[in-house]
């Protein structure tokens, strides 16, 4: 399943997609990307609103 997480680094908003079998994975697999992150949601993909604000896709977080 894929994941949309939100944070904030450095006064920046983003936010990543992720494949994680479910939030906390894939909360756990962005903190491990991005050490120092805060985020903002943690979210299942919503396939339109994603295709309209492109994200940065990350690997599978297991």
């Amino acid at each position: 399943m894929l994941f949309a997480v939100g944070y904030k680094l450095e006064n920046r908003a983003n936010h990543v997609i992720i494949d994680a079998d479910d939030a906390l994975t894939a909360a756990l697999g962005v903190k491990r990307e991005v050490p120092d992150a805060k985020f903002n949601y943690v979210r299942p993909r919503n396939k339109r609103g994603d295709a309209r604000h492109p994200v940065l896709k990350v690997g599978h977080a297991n």
